[in-house]
């Protein structure tokens, strides 16, 4: 039943994101690469406007056709992540000023799109719309609004800020290794790694102390932590450097210290152990104390 599920969710999904990735294949759309500085310096094209209006409602018309109820929702879900991916591209290799918005562009949707791929693949049993991540928490929606915004505020008034491509290049390796990191930690845990943090423990869940987690007691937490600060470094956005890495912070510690309770609980010594010996990866932080 599992295998079936993810051959049929997992490949949904895969068409979705793909047909909303050809977006870069449109001929309207391809002045986005020559003609990026006009479009996106505030003197919008009507016949590119047109070009992506016309695109989003056949390929959805085209979802609908194809896909009823849940597995519609998912795919156009990852319809979506994969046109804001392919958009991300045609700016990143344009002729403009946002460049770097572009590469903001692509490592968010490829985030998001691989959470609910990498999920599909190692732990289809807990495969649901909220593996996106999209709808995390009100507080992650804000942080991202908060983000457009201050990059929206300082391209118009300290335009030269944005250009810092060094720093923006840094901010870009940042989000690669953290992605790599957070991946790498939930296909070696395989299905023991969920979402949500688990207060029962399965019969299959084991203690993973292996590959990154020999590194890391929470690797997938330190990747998703230098991969948000990341994505504000891309951006050039000194604000929300600061407010992503306290947020994140506060947000990891608690989750840590939430998580190591149960896994307390679940493994007893064989935990303890572990916690000894392996750091949880991120500054500062020491997960649930616990007396002698």
């Amino acid at each position: 039943m599992a295998g079936s599920k993810l051959a049929l969710e997992g490949r949904v999904s895969i068409i979705s994101f793909i047909l909303g990735l050809c977006v870069i294949l449109i001929p309207d759309l391809s002045s986005l690469g020559s003609h990026a500085p006009r479009i996106f310096d505030y003197v919008p094209e009507i016949r590119d406007k047109i070009a992506i209006a016309v695109y989003l409602v056949v390929i959805n018309l085209f979802l609908l056709a194809v896909y009823k109820g849940p597995m519609y929702k998912v795919a156009v879900r990852a319809c979506l992540l994969g046109f804001i991916f392919g958009c991300g591209l045609l700016i990143s290799l344009g002729q403009t000023t946002w460049t770097h918005f572009g590469w903001y562009m692509c490592s968010l949707s490829f985030f998001h799109y691989s959470e609910y791929l990498v999920t599909a693949m190692i732990n289809p049993h807990s495969l649901s719309l909220d593996s996106f991540l999209l709808n995390h928490s009100v507080e992650y929606t804000v942080a991202a609004l908060s983000s457009w915004l201050e990059f929206t505020m300082e391209k118009l008034l300290l335009p030269e800020l944005k250009q810092c491509r060094w720093l923006s290049l840094l901010g870009l390796l940042m989000v690669v290794c953290g992605e790599g990191l957070r991946k790498s930690a939930m296909l070696t845990a395989g299905s023991n790694f969920n979402h949500i943090v688990q207060n029962e423990k399965a019969q299959s869940h084991v203690l993973v102390t292996s590959g990154v987690y020999s590194c890391f007691r929470h690797p997938s937490y330190v990747g998703w932590f230098y991969w948000s600060i990341g994505t504000q470094v891309v951006l050039c956005n000194p604000v929300c450097v600061l407010g992503y890495t306290l947020a994140s912070w506060r947000f990891f510690r608690e989750r840590i210290e939430e998580e190591e309770l149960s896994l307390i609980l679940f493994f007893g010594e064989e935990y303890l152990e572990y916690k000894r010996r392996v750091p949880t990866g991120l500054p500062f932080i020491q997960g649930i104390c616990v007396d002698p």
